[in-house]
């Protein structure tokens, strides 16, 4: 099979046979096979049904239902196991994402040799209480990862197989997919512009929040990907830097008393000056920085993970 379309949805009941048929009157036009898999993030209008009566009208239609709403990483790693297409590409469910531009994705994948192609909504029907947060989202997003894209959280992305089969999306991590499969080691991701389509139906279901959460999350997958395998560089780093300026303060404050003492000035208590309490901390907090370090290192040697390396091909 060539081509597998991933679409998590979430209360998308009107928009998906309009969707599901846009899908397969371009596809088919390609002359691309294909499988769709819906995926139901707990739904609680008529979505499911609908996916059962779409699936009962086209065997290239797979769903997936959730028990309850667990979120769209939940439903893009569930999916990704399940995929058998060669190239595989996700998009949203509200008609926002054109299927017009599967079938340059599916050749950026496969004849240009990219691992990931993510799409650019350049011009977007959003408000500016939207538009501006992402704006910032994507800056910071570009500046701690090194990787140059404009739309990290577009929903429309194209992957080759072998990315979607190696990484495990978690938590609310969708957003930093291209991160994780830079992490992996793929890193051809390109970027292709693509059309945003004005909201048809219902409302989106995010808000304003997943901006604080977004930046929370990019210090972790940065902090994870960074130091995973390697906790003692972060933690050691950081006590032997609060470690030596204890050290520097407290040989100063001694150093300055035995320097008036010696020339018979009067000299306060060194327990009554700020800097001392200043270098107490500093080295309790470097020695609780290296026990940190330690234990994470044992933590990881111990793990079930600790040699899960990736290999991408064998002779022989």
């Amino acid at each position: 099979m060539e081509l597998s379309i991933v679409v998590p949805l979430l209360n998308e009941a009107e928009s998906l046979p309009e969707l599901v048929a846009w899908i397969r009157r371009v596809l088919t036009g390609a002359g691309l096979s294909y499988e769709v898999l819906l995926v139901d993030d707990g739904s609680t209008d008529d979505s499911w049904a609908v996916i059962e009566a779409l699936a009962a009208a086209d065997g290239a239609l797979r769903g997936i239902r959730f028990n309850r709403n667990y979120g769209k990483s939940a439903a893009l790693n569930v999916a990704f196991e399940a995929t058998r297409g060669r190239v595989v590409c996700t998009m949203d469910a509200d008609l926002q994402d054109s299927p017009e531009e599967l079938p340059e994705l599916y050749r950026m994948i496969t004849e240009d040799g990219w691992d990931l192609v993510s799409g650019w909504k350049q011009k977007r029907f959003d408000p500016l209480s939207k538009t501006i947060p992402t704006k910032l989202f994507n800056g910071a997003t570009r500046l701690l990862s090194g990787i140059q894209l404009h739309d990290f959280n577009c929903g429309l992305k194209a992957y080759n197989q072998r990315v979607v089969k190696s990484i495990e999306v978690y938590g609310e991590m969708h957003r930093y997919i291209p991160v994780i499969a830079k992490w992996n080691g793929f890193y051809r991701i390109g970027e292709k512009v693509v059309q945003h389509q004005e909201r048809k139906y219902g409302t989106t279901k995010f808000g304003l929040e997943r901006f604080v959460y977004g930046f929370l999350d990019l210090a972790s997958i940065t902090f994870v990907s960074r130091f995973r395998r390697r906790p003692m560089h972060f933690f050691g780093t950081l006590g032997t830097l609060s470690f030596l300026v204890g050290l520097l303060l407290t040989g100063w404050l001694t150093g300055e008393k035995v320097w008036l003492a010696f020339h018979n000035l009067k000299a306060r208590n060194v327990t009554d000056q700020p800097l001392f309490f200043m270098a107490l901390v500093a080295v309790i907090v470097g020695v609780q920085l290296f026990l940190a370090g330690f234990l994470a290192e044992m933590v990881q040697l111990n793990g079930p993970r600790r040699n899960d390396y990736l290999v991408r091909e064998r002779v022989r």
